[in-house]
């Protein structure tokens, strides 16, 4: 079945759309606090790694570089999503066959000795598993912003129900690492593990539910006739996706924000690890207020405003941790850094899920995870040097800036009728245009 190219998105009713949020909050929930490289698994690795192995910085990071190989081919599980239904039920069959194998892998792995080596390939073998389940819920949030007209929203909500899990798993995340320094190694991986088992069986019982309200509103979208090189044909030839993913890109680069801050925060400033936990979690909690008012202005202004005022705000960011010279300065200065990133983070989502071609937001979403993770990675190690060359975190924060301010002229490569157009204005997509035709709502 070809994409038909000219049906209209729906703006739904309030209700439905309620309904939706609720399912896709749920489910974002759990998988954020299932992921191997999410808050409650990755802090207390992070913690093994340095209080345990006795490693330095620029091992963590390397530790990190590799361990997130799969994470950097993220595009290939987007891809099989796109292509695959398993067991006839698309993105549910994702989350109910690999929710099961992610659970089993991380039960496998609590009993087994642990080691660098064996954490490492434990950690890379749950993560291939992981993003099936990902990829399933990436492609079906966008299908679902894209065809009812609501990307805002969509990022909006998606933000901020990431961001409540990431909160608590810092915090978790944290503490825990702080109660597993009385375990032996083998017992501290091997609870960590459990409760990833835990939450990744839950996810598996999730697949179970088929709210109508979600699925029956959903039109079925493919690719090329079946035809995967055709597919990726089309995904090559479709430039929205370009200056989307190059936005994203030096958005998420950020040199310094990950192991020097944490080196910075707990051997300068004598932070424990409960306090770099904290510090995360005031971080990524200050960021929604704005994802909220990101939701409410996106049915207000177009795409085009709201990226260029998120931009303006996010460039500074990193600023106030030049001032902080106390680990309580250091939590205070993170709810300000937090508010000035929100409303980027939201509009940039926003404009990755209008920019996915119809029958592969799979591919593009997944994509951006793919790139979100190279530059993280290699980002922390290119901050980890400068931090380790000049003796200071001060280099960091300027990097961090300078990238941030690319992402100003980064703007004027995106379509002018992408982001013409507010939450609940449907595109013209017979005519390539973005109209304003707003539908009406029960």
């Amino acid at each position: 079945m070809k994409i038909d190219r000219s049906a209209a998105a729906v703006d739904l009713p309030p209700t439905v759309r309620q309904t939706i949020f609720l399912y896709l909050g749920i489910l974002i929930i759990l998988l954020a606090f299932g992921s191997p490289a999410g808050g409650l698994i990755d802090i207390p690795i992070s913690f093994f790694l340095k209080n345990r192995l006795h490693l330095t910085a620029h091992e963590v990071a390397n530790f990190r570089v590799v361990a997130a190989i799969p994470l950097y081919l993220s595009f290939a599980f987007g891809f099989i999503r796109d292509m695959w239904n398993p067991l006839g039920m698309k993105d549910r069959g994702y989350m109910l066959l690999f929710g099961g194998i992610t659970a089993l892998l991380y039960l496998l792995f609590a009993f087994a000795p642990m080691s660098y080596a064996a954490l490492l390939v434990a950690v890379i073998m749950l993560t291939v598993s992981f993003l099936f389940v990902s990829s399933a819920q990436n492609g079906l949030t966008s299908v679902i912003g894209q065809q009812h007209a609501m990307t805002g929203q969509v990022s909006a909500a998606w933000n901020v129900f990431l961001s409540i899990p990431l909160f608590a798993a810092l915090l978790i995340g944290g503490t825990l690492s702080g109660m597993l320094e009385e375990k032996s190694p083998d017992q501290a991986v091997r609870i960590l593990f459990l409760a990833g088992a835990a939450i990744m069986a839950a996810i598996a019982l999730y697949a179970l539910w088929r709210p109508r309200a979600v699925f029956d509103n959903i039109r079925a979208e493919s690719g090329s006739d079946g035809h995967p090189m055709l597919d990726v044909k089309r995904l090559v030839q479709h430039w929205p996706i370009y200056p989307a993913m190059l936005i994203w890109a030096l958005w998420t680069f950020a040199p310094g924000s990950v192991t020097p801050l944490q080196y910075h925060l707990q051997n300068t400033l004598h932070a424990t690890d409960g306090q770099w936990g904290q510090w995360n979690a005031i971080f990524a909690a200050s960021f929604i207020p704005t994802f909220i008012v990101y939701g409410l202005l996106c049915r207000k202004y177009p795409l085009k405003t709201l990226l260029g005022w998120g931009t303006i705000f996010a460039v500074p960011q990193m600023v106030p941790l030049l001032f902080i010279h106390t680990v309580t300065q250091a939590l205070i200065a993170a709810v300000p850094i937090g508010l000035m990133g929100g409303l980027a983070t939201g509009a940039y989502l926003d404009l990755i899920i209008r920019s996915c071609p119809r029958g592969l937001q799979g591919t593009t979403l997944m994509m951006s995870y793919s790139l979100y993770y190279v530059v993280v990675r290699f980002g922390d190690v290119l901050g980890t040097n400068l931090y380790d060359r000049y003796g200071g975190f001060t280099v960091c924060v300027v990097a961090i800036t300078a990238v941030y301010a690319l992402i100003l002229p980064a703007l004027l490569l995106v379509p002018k009728h992408l982001i013409a157009t507010a939450d609940g204005q449907v595109p013209d997509l017979a005519s390539g245009a973005m109209e304003p035709r707003s539908v009406a709502v029960d």
